[in-house]
This record gives structure tokens, sequence and C-alpha cells, in this order.
């Protein structure tokens, strides 16, 4: 080996993923690379131009810009870049040059490519796509590490059996681990073992836990099956399986947590809100929501499909709680409508949601009948806060009599906010645009939706200011490599993955239904749709998706964490709770949404 190669083979083992190579692997990629030397200002490639290779910064800095001269992103050494073209069709997604001398390794395609397709770790990190992982949230498939109780309870083998007693009864488990000094786990004693082992033989109360635990119990690893407790305590006949790594204690299963995670579901909890008789019933029903989250994200299932249940308990309560309003109130004297928007209108609700609805009636309605739908409105309003769906910050209630009108009051809405589009039209036309039926008569929503995207769609003025409104959210992305985190505050060093993260995307999709007149109200739905209808470019559409789908379910990743380790879901991701590898491929997903906002802007509305 050339001492040059030796040099980049030095450089490459600091680099995730070559680090990851074997030696004799690595040797070989080491002299597979090439080295630029590149002045100030040098043009690496231009957009649409046919790359040489996998550049990697070994000195130096460059700047990444979009199809439209927009500054993206700026990197500097061991950072990766043109993967995204050699990922696709071989040809630059950006265009690429130096802010200062640089030195820059190019890893030729045919390499990278036999990398991607025979080294998994190759792949895994140049694919922003979540790989072949297992879906669903059945319980025989579920990984240990998702159904354990975190942070178990353990106590000393010299610990006095009383005194272990009232530990269990304190943190409400059946069972202890018994470890040394250093975590590692010695035995377990259970509320049997007390039972059987300490009052039944008629011992001491101070007797030490080491005389009366199982020894050496039989273990699980985290990466074990739902499949391998089952058998364990089926062959064993015990209600208990610790889970250990490296001989230290981890967590605890017992029959009670496989219980609880078969008894969590969608089904169940929609089943029981519809048997509910008030607002309190149901709020003991949402409060296991936190549970479901963090089953459905523990089992892989996508983004879209666990924000599609959760949001149908949000549904199935409204309709419960309209129900029992009219079961108070006496039947409505006009046919009404129900109606969602925001994340419970896209079906996009997840672990943290506040109610944004609205209550469209029969042109029939008079002034004496909207007393009725007054106390309607604030029953159902009332009962959502109850059950966790908070009011809204913004008032988008329709206890405002403002969002309780006749149809032909919200067809004046819509089409003075087309007609005039002031910052405050455009606000409540995106918010407007995501609404979607819950109960009572749909017929009253009708032809509404579609006359709406119509009009709207064929005013040119309206479209540029949804434009315009649709790029007030941009990704947190800090030019230095980083990302760009809240300043100050509670929540100082995070990223809002709400705002910051799926909005901007929720917004750029609203704006594509507009252009294509798209009925799909869900974002997903909605960037679906728009590539197939030729709105955006396939490989424009595809890159955003895959972006979305990370977005969406590293902020479900992070809820379902908080729920995992007793604390309430939130939307602020700290990037230091981050590996290397996620933090790098959030912020490609970043990237493509910045890019992609920056082409709308510009009259693309997509990557070429």
């Amino acid at each position: 080996m050339s001492d040059d190669a030796r040099t980049i083979q030095s450089f490459l083992e600091t680099v995730h993923p070559y680090d990851s190579l074997p030696q004799d692997e690595l040797a070989r990629v080491a002299g597979s690379f090439g080295r630029r030397q590149l002045a100030a200002g040098a043009e690496i490639y231009t957009f649409g131009a046919k790359l040489p290779g996998l550049f990697l910064i070994e000195a130096g800095g460059v700047e990444i810009l979009d199809a439209n001269g927009a500054l993206v992103s700026l990197l500097g050494p061991r950072n990766s870049f043109g993967e995204r073209g050699l990922m696709r069709d071989g040809r630059a997604a950006t265009t690429a040059r130096t802010t200062g001398a640089a030195t820059l390794l190019v890893l030729p395609v045919a390499e990278f490519r036999r990398l991607v397709a025979g080294v998994e770790s190759f792949a895994k990190f140049f694919s922003r796509g979540r790989g072949a992982e297992p879906r669903g949230s059945d319980l025989a498939t579920r990984r240990v590490g998702d159904l354990m109780a975190r942070d178990p309870v353990a106590c000393a083998p010299d610990t006095p059996a009383v005194e272990a007693a009232r530990m269990m009864r304190e943190a409400n488990v059946s069972s202890l681990g018994v470890t040394d000094p250093d975590g590692v786990l010695l035995g377990i004693v259970t509320t049997r073992d007390l039972s059987h082992r300490l009052l039944g033989e008629g011992r001491d109360l101070a007797t030490p836990v080491v005389e009366i635990m199982t020894a050496d119990p039989a273990t699980l690893s985290p990466e074990a099956l739902g499949t391998d407790i089952l058998h364990l305590m089926l062959e064993r006949r015990v209600g208990h399986v610790p889970v250990t790594e490296a001989g230290r204690l981890r967590g605890m299963i017992t029959q009670t947590d496989l219980t609880r995670h078969q008894a969590v579901s969608s089904a169940v909890l929609i089943r029981d809100i519809a048997l509910a008789d008030s607002a309190s019933e149901m709020a003991e029903t949402t409060a296991r929501i936190p549970g479901l989250l963090r089953q459905l994200v523990g089992g892989h299932s996508a983004h879209e499909v666990t924000t599609r249940l959760i949001t149908d308990i949000a549904d199935a309560v409204t309709r419960r709680l309209l129900a029992l309003a009219e079961k108070e109130l006496g039947p409505p004297p006009v046919p009404y409508l129900w109606l969602a928007c925001g994340s419970q209108g896209r079906q996009e609700q997840t672990g943290v949601s506040d109610q944004d609805n609205c209550l469209m009636l029969d042109d029939a309605v008079t002034a004496s009948d909207m007393h009725y739908f007054e106390k309607l409105a604030k029953f159902v309003s009332d009962g959502l806060d109850a059950c966790g769906y908070v009011y809204c910050p913004g008032d988008m209630m329709a206890t405002n009599p403002r969002w309780c009108q006749p149809v032909r009051v919200w067809r004046d809405y819509f089409r003075g906010w087309i007609q005039t589009p002031s910052p405050e039209a455009q606000m409540l036309a995106s918010v407007m645009f995501d609404l979607r039926p819950i109960g009572g008569a749909a017929h009253l929503f009708g032809d509404l939706q579609q006359e709406t995207l119509e009009a709207a769609a064929k005013n040119s003025i309206f479209v540029a200011h949804m434009i315009s409104n649709s790029l007030k959210h941009t990704p947190p992305l800090g030019l230095i490599r980083g990302f760009a985190t809240i300043r100050s505050g509670e929540h100082r060093n995070q990223i809002d993955m709400k705002h910051s993260g799926v909005v901007p995307v929720t917004d750029l999709a609203r704006v594509y239904a507009l252009q294509g007149r798209l009925a799909p109200v869900n974002t997903r739905a909605r960037l679906v749709a728009a590539v197939e209808g030729g709105v955006i470019s396939a490989s424009g559409g595809r890159d955003l998706i895959e972006a979305y789908d990370l977005i969406a379910e590293t902020r479900l990743e992070h809820q379902a964490a908080r729920v995992k380790a007793g604390e309430k879901p939130d939307n602020y991701l700290a990037p230091s709770s981050l590996s290397d590898f996620e933090r790098s491929h959030l912020r490609d997903a970043f990237v493509v949404v910045r890019t992609m906002q920056s082409a709308l802007g510009h009259g693309k509305g997509a990557l070429n």
C-alpha cells in the first residue's frame, strides 16, 4: 500500500460508516479513493452534471446550493456529499463549490455502488429510508427492549426481606432484581418468594433477600423477540423475566406487561369510548393513548399508520360527545356537521394534540336556533379538553361564534379569503383547507371543498400568497453543519420537531394540493397525489416523501421514548440525544425540505 493510501485509510478510520469496515476491506476502499486539491471558490460540480463518485471532505469547506442557487448547507471535514444524486440517476441534485482551499477524496461510482449493495452499514447510512424493519405491532415480533419496564427496581443481596417488600409496594411492582454494586444481576426476588420462602417457612422478616431469591434466573437480551418471552415463561413456568446486557440488569418483563400490551390497541380504546357515558369515562380511556403510541412506534408501524390510529380515537371521542350532547340537549333544530381541521383534520395526531374544529349548519338555521349549537359546541369542546385535547390557543373552535355558521357563510368566508388574500386570510385558509367531516350531516360539506380548490387554484394572486405563507416555517438548519436549535428558555439547544420539522412539509403539501386541485387532506397522501398528478417531479417527490417519513418517524420515536421514560410526550428533540448516524440523516432530510421550499419559492415546484 502506498503512503497516500495509508494516510487515507487512517482518515477513513475516523469517519462513519468506513469505521465499521474490516481492515482488509478498509484498505481496499482507501486504495480506491482519489484525491483532489481545489482552490477557494472552485466549482466541484453543477446541478444535473454526471457525478464522478462520492465526495468526502478531508480538509477545508464546501457549500451546497440548490437548483436555484440558494445556499442550503455548509460542510466541513468528514462530511460526504453527492450521495443523493448517486442513489438516484447518477446526476447531481445540487451544486457544490469550495468555500476556501479544500482537499477532497473521491470514491468512484462503481466502488460506491459495490459498497452500498454489499455492506449493510453503507446501505443504511446512504439511504434515507428506514430499511426493511419489521412492520406492525404483533407481540411475537416485538423486541424485548420495547416491552420491558425502564429503570428496573433493584436491591443489594444483603437487603432485609421486609425492606424489599416495602420497595415493591412503593414502586408498585411484583419483583426486584438483586444486583451487585456494578449492576450485575445475581438473582430476582418476587412477591411469590416472599410468600412461599419467607412467610411460608416462618423466617425472620430481616432475612437477607439473597437467602430467598431465585439465583441465576433465565434472562433475555433487549434484542430478543416477544416470542422468546412467551416460550421462556411457558417452558420455565415463570412470570418474571429479567432483561440483561453484558450481565447487567436493564429491565424486567412480567406476565402483566404482556397482558397490558395485548390490551392496548386502537380498536379496544374505540370500543371503550363507544360505551362511555361521560367525558370523564372517556378521559380514562384516552389516558392510555401514550401507551398505544409507544406500542405502535416500538412495533415499527409506519408513521402515517400510527397517527391515523391515534386520530381515529379522537374522532371516536368527538362522535361520542356529539351523541351525548344530543341526548342531553335534545335533537338539533336543523342538520349540522362537526368538522376537524389541523392535525385531526389531516389524520396526523400524535401524543401531543390540541383541538381545532368548527360547525357548519344547514342554511335553514335561525337566530333562535343558535343557542342550541352554542351549547352543543361548548359540551363537545369541554369534553375534548377533559379527554386531553386541550383548547386551541388560537380559539379555532366551534365555541367561537365565527366558526359556528351556516354553510352560506362558510362559502362567503372562503370566497373572501381567496379574493382578498390578507395575512389573516392566508392563515385561515391554510387551516381550513385541512377540514375533514367528523360527525353529523356530511352532505353539508358537499362540494364545498372542491369548489374552493377550483376557485383558489384559478386565482394566481391567492396561490402566490399561499406559497409565500408556506415558506414561513423553515427547517432547523444551521449553516455550519449542525442544527439551528432553540437558543434560550426551557427548550434551549433543542429542535421543535413540530413547527420546524413536520410543519414545513405540511405547508408544502397543502400548496401542492391547491396547485393540483387534489382532494386528499393528509400530508403524505397529498405528496403521493402530487407526484401522481404531475404537480411535482417523481424524483423530487420521492426525496420529499422519504425526508418527511424520516422527520415524522423521528418525532414519534422521541415521543415514544419519553413515554417509556415515564414522561409526557412533547415535540422538543435534543440533537445531542441522537447518534451521529441519526443526526446526519435527519439533517439530510431537512436539507431536502429546504431545497423543495426554494424550488417552490422560485416557481419551479420541485426538484428536476
